[in-house]
């Protein structure tokens, strides 16, 4: 029998070294090895994924197979995997603690219609999830809870019970008897994750895993479990507001492009399917200071609320704070305003934030970044009524941006009469078809005398 070997292995990666090692090589991270135990397995015939002995085949010879979507009953979470679960396929939902994912994951467990479903929970009793399942106000006596943490009992009730859907909450609380190493470490992960992937194969039932953060924002084990599975997602959002987002990270059955948008309220996630509804403000009085983005994120254009506050610095060095917008952007915004259009905000405190809580990255709203700052820097409100969407480049143009045809429309179903955007997009756009008035702007002056004069 072959003896059990030591061997150190890096936690956000998952390469192994033979002795301890203070930066990975690989992944280029500080502390991140672990001593792990691992026994050696008696050398079998090669299995493919599916369990089966791999034999190669002509491309020609195989057969193609068209699956049935399955649907989770979250209309969000559905349009982000393609329009459905594949069978067969292996989903890892990840996020920061207190975030949702459990609680999402429960809603589709118990939201599946005419699907026997498994929920395995090794972090909560049966009782737990049973008071958050009366919570969300679900009654269904379709789906089993398990609270186990070993992948062998796991997959013993699986085969037992013949789910149509498997979940796991949380992957890092699973261990098998195969490793020493203890739960939670890359091997046990992977391996874990390995016999996850072999039981959805061979049975066509597809499984959903939970997976933890890191304290640098990424998953546990990240490069091993994202090889492993079929599609990741993220589910971001601020604890201290309302809105969370899933964005997919990758998906071998749909797009990557894709993000759903829900409301966490007392009971459960609900689904927001106007998110420009909810991420503006409604205002009674002109204020200034604030201004209108049509962005895009994926390819789903939303309407959000810009807000900046200009102050003059109590102390020498003057205050650059963002909130859901990159710093170093609104740095370069503000470099380009200095130096070409000629407003002295060098001595200014800037405070930005993006209404709503939700992060933005797309640079499209850097029109309306630089047009709230000099709104409130000159104490002059925006027309509630207009709207922006373009990229500053370094000289001060204003820079084309993509499906600029989607923010238009969006803006114009939700009653705004005008937009400014870039004159470089007018031979993508059909002028006939809109009725919101387009202003076309070069340069950020151009913007700055239609709205101060």
């Amino acid at each position: 029998m072959a003896k059990a070997r030591r061997t150190y292995v890096c936690q956000n990666c998952g390469v192994e070294s033979a002795k301890w090692v203070g930066k990975c090589p690989s992944c280029q991270e500080w502390n991140t090895y672990r001593e792990e135990i691992v026994s050696p397995e008696p050398k079998n015939v090669s299995l493919s994924a599916t369990g089966e002995k791999a034999t190669p085949r002509l491309i020609d010879d195989i057969t193609g197979t068209t699956y049935k979507r399955i649907s989770t009953g979250q209309g969000e979470f559905d349009r982000i995997l393609g329009g459905g679960m594949v069978p067969g396929s292996i989903i890892l939902l990840g996020g920061e603690p207190g975030i949702g994912k459990s609680t999402l994951a429960l809603q589709v467990a118990l939201k599946i219609e005419n699907i026997k479903t498994l929920y395995v929970s090794g972090e909560e009793s049966g009782h737990q999830i049973k008071l958050r399942a009366e919570r969300l106000g679900i009654k269904k006596s379709n789906c089993y809870i398990l609270s186990e943490t070993s992948l062998e009992n796991i997959l013993n009730q699986a085969n037992h019970t013949s789910p149509g859907l498997l979940v796991i909450d949380s992957i890092q609380t699973l261990h098998t008897d195969k490793i020493e190493s203890s739960p939670g470490s890359v091997s046990q992960v992977r391996e874990c994750a390995a016999g996850l992937l072999r039981y959805a194969k061979t049975s066509q039932v597809p499984v959903m895993l939970i997976g933890h953060i890191t304290k640098e924002g990424s998953i546990a084990g990240p490069k091993v479990l994202e090889h492993i599975v079929d599609a990741v997602f993220q589910f971001e959002g601020d604890q201290n507001f309302v809105y969370r987002i899933i964005r997919a990270i990758k998906n071998r059955f749909g797009a990557t492009s894709e993000i759903g948008i829900f409301e966490m309220q007392q009971n459960g996630l609900r689904e927001v399917k106007n998110p420009s509804e909810i991420l503006l403000t409604q205002h009674s009085e002109n204020l200034s200071g604030i201004s209108i983005a049509s962005a895009v994120d994926g390819i789903r254009p939303f309407l959000i609320e810009v807000q900046a506050l200009t102050s003059t610095a109590a102390y020498g060095t003057p205050q650059r704070s963002a909130t859901g917008f990159d710093l170093r952007r609104l740095n370069m915004l503000l470099a380009v305003l200095e130096k070409r259009a000629g407003f002295k905000i060098a001595t200014r405190d800037v405070f930005l934030n993006i209404a709503g809580g939700i992060r933005v990255d797309d640079p499209a709203i850097d029109l309306a970044v630089i047009t709230s700052i000099l709104s409130s820097a000159a104490d002059l409100a925006i027309d509630a009524k207009a709207c922006f969407s373009g990229e500053i480049g370094l000289t001060g143009e204003i820079r084309p941006v993509n499906r600029i045809e989607n923010r238009i429309a969006e803006a114009e179903k939700l009653g705004f009469e005008k937009i400014f955007i870039s004159s470089y997009n007018k031979k993508s756009i059909d002028l006939e078809k809109t009725k919101i008035e387009i202003i076309f702007v070069s340069k950020t002056q151009q913007v700055f005398k239609h709205l101060f004069g």
